[in-house]
């Protein structure tokens, strides 16, 4: 067993990684049953032992019973003949020796003949004269005279300290034979041999104990040789891990490959057998990169050393650029040669060489794109890069600018252009400037830098265009001067047009005082007119009211009624186009005083709708509304009825016998649209710009016969504009027209708006009444 756990502990020792194929099984169970073996072993051993000794004892012990048994049972016996003997003479006493021969099986047995008086009257061998009675032989407190041969055969310890087997039988004619066997002879074979057993079993016990502490420590120095070993796997895989490597075994007689686990996590898998079929690896190599089978080839052909780079597909799909390096090596144990090595990650190093070639192609273009002549020389004057420019100029191939050249081959090659101006700069050492004329006449500024590897860098700029525009500043700096001085005479030039503005400024104002007097006198007239046309007009209104409906008597002719009857509806146009007139004029005054509250859509458009009904049912045109509970214009009360009186009553009159005419409310956001739509003639798409102008018809062959003056859209539209909303009109001949009226709805925001103006204004809202306005003729 100690062999064989060294050649394990050696096996351990020969590979950290399992890289050699271990002896030792990576099943759990297998580890689970060992573990549970190196405490199972010992407490076995343990057991055996106790066991082993246990019997030993109980053999020892059991060979002395058996001994001390028989001699029990023959002393018995020997003392039952020795009475009978004894009792069939009476020469008894005188032949008690021949009762008791010398012989080895008798070792020291004495033979006592006791009167009933319990005193020795014969003994073989003889006692010393001191011993009379059977007391002092057996002691005080001997059992024998009491039990005599009830007693059978019983152990005794006589008063030397001797340790007897005492056996007494009585005689026929009174008195007792006794017999003493002394067990000390009868045992001193026993102990010979229990001294055999307990040697053999003492050597058995040292056997097995060297056996068990051979194997403990032998345990003891796996236990720790596995410990260190996977402390050192730990440590490997850790580095392994850090580095982005991964360990690789490949066993070529095999055809097996085995992976680390931080070649598993280097590409992503997971490690679910212990070793990798050959083919399985080598489909996971890219195409491209070759495969394995070349490399064994390579590998058969006595190389020794590997070093070669691919890609190997990870878990999630991509690649992964590994770098191999490996050698060959001679399995210890007869396993034939493997390739050991690692796989470091260099899809980094990669990723950075191909953007490294990358940066540097973009930089040669963009070198080469460059306008200006580009060079670069290292620390030893070598050239590093150049662009066609700097060829050109120089006038080298592109052979003579090959990169890796010192200056002065290069530059003996080309030709040097003629330095005219050098400028000197700040830190003269490691930079300077200077001009170059060349022979087609161009100029080149060249700045020359300093890098900090020790070389420098060369720019030269075409600067003939900066030349150029040099000489044409020279020529502007003297257009210039002529050009101030035609200024300043131009300055004096202004300050008198200034002078002219201001008169003219001055003007402007009087003319315009001029015309807002005129205004004011224009609206102090119309109201006057107003007043002054109202009047009469009433009284003719009235009057012919008066003689139409003959409340004084029969006028006599019926034509007197009609004329009665013209001079009302003449009146009362007369006097609608006067109010058409003031409200516009006090419109464009803006002398229109609002008082904005919630108010219901269908009831203003009821009150629309009712001043209209009478002459649409004359009309036969039909009005429909469509208006939903609970939306609200925020607006004048008056003012709305005004503009839907106005819209309906352009409705009705231009829609002809039969018409339709519909209304719709619709809530937009935080406004509310009102939707006018009849069937009428229409309006001309060029007129529809010039309506709601004031004083504003469109005159057809249709509507040539409506009499208006062409104010009701305009104030409909001017209203609507007053309340923060807007009139828009849609038409198409013959077809129809579509008014929408735009008005602001109820807002929390605009309520207290409207608050606050009503507090200024020192007047609470108050709901107003509806207003039920008579039917007019609208313009």
């Amino acid at each position: 067993m100690p062999e064989a756990v060294s050649a394990s502990l050696s096996a351990r020792a020969d590979t950290a990684l399992s890289a050699a194929w271990p002896v030792r099984s990576r099943d759990p169970r297998v580890q689970r049953a060992e573990r549970w073996l190196r405490f199972v072993v010992p407490g076995v051993l343990s057991v055996f032992l106790a066991c082993l000794v246990g019997l030993a004892a109980l053999h020892i012990r059991g060979q002395r019973a058996e001994i001390l048994s028989g001699a029990e049972a023959e002393v018995e016996s020997f003392t039952r003949l020795a009475a009978h003997a004894l009792g069939a003479s009476a020469q008894a006493r005188l032949d008690l020796p021949a009762l008791l021969p010398e012989d080895h099986r008798h070792a020291g047995r004495r033979i006592l003949l006791v009167t009933p008086a319990a005193r020795i009257a014969a003994a073989h061998p003889p006692l010393p004269a001191a011993m009379t009675g059977l007391a002092d032989v057996l002691g005080p407190s001997e059992p024998l005279s009491a039990l005599g041969e009830r007693a059978g055969a019983v152990t005794l310890a006589l008063p030397g300290g001797e340790w007897v087997i005492a056996a007494m039988h009585s005689l026929p004619g009174g008195g007792q034979v006794a017999v003493l066997q002394p067990i000390e002879p009868l045992l001193a074979g026993w102990g010979t041999r229990a001294r055999d057993q307990i040697v053999l079993v003492g050597a058995a016990i040292l056997t097995i104990l060297g056996v068990g502490v051979a194997y403990g420590l032998q345990t003891r120095q796996a236990t720790l040789a596995d410990r260190a070993c996977e402390q050192i796997r730990l440590r490997l895989e850790t580095a392994l891990r850090r580095s982005d490597c991964g360990l690789w075994d490949w066993d070529i007689a095999r055809g097996r490959i085995y992976w680390s686990d931080s070649m598993y996590a280097l590409l992503g898998y997971r490690r679910e057998q212990a070793y990798l079929a050959f083919g399985t690896v080598n489909a996971l190599v890219h195409p491209d990169d070759g495969d394995l089978y070349s490399l064994a080839r390579a590998v058969a052909a006595n190389q020794t050393h590997v070093d070669h780079a691919f890609r190997v597909r990870g878990a999630d799909g991509g690649y992964v650029w590994l770098r191999a390096r490996a050698e060959v090596v001679s399995d210890g144990f007869g396993g034939g040669r493997h390739l050991v090595g690692i796989a470091v990650d260099i899809t980094q190093q990669r990723a950075l060489e191909e953007t490294n070639a990358a940066a540097d192609m973009r930089l040669r273009d963009a070198v080469e794109a460059i306008s200006e002549a580009f060079v670069l020389w290292d620390q030893g004057n070598r050239m590093v890069l150049c662009n066609s420019k700097f060829r050109h100029l120089h006038a080298l191939s592109a052979e003579d600018a090959t990169p890796g050249r010192r200056y002065v081959d290069v530059m003996s090659r080309g030709a040097l252009p003629q330095i005219r101006r050098e400028t000197p700069e700040i830190g003269a050492a490691t930079a300077r400037t200077f001009e170059a004329e060349l022979a087609d006449g161009r100029w080149l500024q060249i700045s020359e830098r300093r890098t900090r590897d020790g070389g420098y860098v060369s720019v030269g700029t075409d600067i003939t265009s900066l030349k150029r525009q040099q000489e044409q500043l020279v020529a502007s700096e003297r257009e210039l001067i002529e050009t101030v001085t035609d200024l300043k005479r131009s300055r004096r030039t202004l300050e008198v047009q200034t002078q002219q503005l201001a008169d003219l400024a001055e003007r402007y104002l009087d003319q315009k005082a001029v015309a807002e007097s005129a205004n004011r006198s224009k609206s102090e007239f119309l109201a006057n007119m107003s007043h002054e046309l109202r009047t009469p007009l009433n009284a003719i209104i009235g009057f012919a009211d008066v003689m139409e409906n003959e409340v004084l008597g029969p006028m006599g002719t019926p034509r007197y009624a009609e004329y009665a009857r013209d001079i009302r509806e003449s009146g009362g146009h007369l006097l609608t186009m006067i109010d058409d007139i003031l409200d516009m004029a006090r419109l464009e005054a803006r002398r229109v005083r609002l008082r904005p509250r919630p108010l219901p859509a269908w009831e203003a458009l009821a009150d629309a709708v009712a001043a209209v009904s009478a002459e649409a049912t004359r009309k036969d045109v039909r009005i429909a509304v469509e208006a939903s509970p609970g939306i609200d214009f925020l607006a004048d009360v008056r003012g709305t009825h005004r503009i839907l009186l106005g819209i309906l009553e352009n409705a009705v009159k231009f829609t002809g016998t039969g018409g339709r005419v519909s209304v719709r409310v619709r809530r937009a956001g935080d406004h509310v649209h009102v939707f006018v739509a009849d069937s009428g003639i229409g309006i001309p798409r060029a007129a529809l710009p010039r309506l709601a102008q004031p004083f504003t018809k469109v005159e057809t062959q249709i509507t040539s016969r409506h009499k208006g003056s062409g104010l009701g859209l305009a104030i409909a539209r001017s209203t609507a504009e007053l309340h923060g909303g807007s009139l828009r009109i849609r038409s198409e001949e013959n077809v129809g027209t579509i008014v929408m009226l735009r008005l602001p709805a109820p807002t929390p925001r605009r309520l207290e708006q409207v608050a606050e103006a009503a507090g200024r204004d020192g007047a609470d809202a108050r709901r107003a009444p509806p207003l039920r306005a008579r039917a007019r003729t609208a313009a």
